[in-house]
């Protein structure tokens, strides 16, 4: 009943977002401008978020070695996929890591293992992008002049940011209370095994380097999208501005991030004097090229049997 209840919830903010955005615009204008869009800029769309399944995968098996998860890269890939179909139908991505996990555990790793391979890799994104932002926030500021948005984009990134560090922490002490809930325990050792990685200079350097390659593919597909109804968003300009919309559609409100992302990336756009209506439109197409994407990893996880499945794992 809980989880129902939440997901109707999340429905709810998904439409009341949605709602609130198209009514700040002209409907007839976004139907043009989705009419309009060019083919092969929206290809380019595509493959960007492809390439980032790819490079996902090739992190988490990356960090599944660490967690005592050992993922063949085929089955990663094929994990991801399934994962971004789950995380267009459920709330956040959430329901793909949730995927993930039940994959991962099935195929042999156990529950322990996958949980902490699927979260430290959740983290460590979360993490770089967070960093990304906070490096490129003095260009940040000089885009952004409102104090309110200023303040938004402070107050958001200090929170990821301070969020992070205090994860890291827990991964050092050894405060004894920590080991007597299942929770805390559990909370602690992924948060141990994410320090062991960021805090070894080589592993460190792979995994932020797959990751910032990640962010800087979904900024490419969104000035992609922008190019295919021909806004003018300089790649420079998406470069400041699409990561915190990235970082806040992450937050698990709604399901796969609609209506967070459309009302971010109006603002944004805004931001840098273009047309609110424009960031709707690029919004939900880059939305619905994820949806694409996502239904590609429906067909696997629908067309994959149980036996087909495991033999592949036996055979990786």
């Amino acid at each position: 009943m809980r989880r129902l209840t939440s997901l109707t919830a999340k429905i709810a903010i998904s439409a009341a977002l949605l709602y609130l955005a198209l009514t700040r615009v002209d409907l007839g204008t976004i139907g043009t401008r989705l009419q309009q869009a060019e083919i092969s800029w929206l290809i380019v769309l595509v493959l960007a978020l492809a390439a980032q399944i790819v490079l996902g995968a090739l992190r988490w098996q990356y960090i599944g070695q660490h967690c005592d998860a050992q993922i063949p890269l085929r089955s990663a890939l094929r994990f991801m996929l399934i994962g971004s179909f789950f995380n267009q139908t459920l709330p956040s991505s959430i329901g793909g890591d949730a995927a993930r996990i039940w994959l991962v555990s099935r195929a042999g790793a156990g529950w322990k293992a996958a949980a902490y391979s699927v979260i430290v890799d959740r983290f460590i994104g979360l993490a770089v992008l967070a960093a990304f932002v906070i490096v490129c926030l003095p260009w940040l500021l000089q885009l952004v002049r409102e104090p309110l948005g200023r303040a938004g984009v402070l107050l958001f990134n200090g929170a990821a940011i301070a969020a992070t560090i205090s994860f890291l922490i827990l991964g050092r002490v050894r405060w004894h209370w920590l080991n007597r809930f299942w929770i805390t325990r559990q909370i602690t050792g992924t948060a141990a095994v994410a320090l062991k990685i960021v805090s070894n200079w080589s592993n460190a350097f792979f995994v932020v380097r797959l990751s910032v390659a990640i962010h800087l593919l979904s900024i490419a597909a969104i000035w992609s999208a922008a190019q295919s109804i021909a806004a003018p968003l300089e790649f420079w300009q998406a470069l400041l501005l699409v990561p915190p919309v990235i970082l806040v559609s992450a937050v698990p409100i709604s399901i796969a991030g609609w209506g967070v992302r459309e009302g971010a990336m109006m603002v944004v756009f805004a931001y840098a004097g273009l047309l609110n209506s424009d960031g709707l439109v690029v919004s939900i197409l880059y939305g619905a090229a994820q949806f694409s994407v996502g239904a590609v990893g429906g067909l696997v996880w629908i067309l994959g049997s149980e036996q087909r499945i495991g033999a592949a794992e036996a055979n990786d």
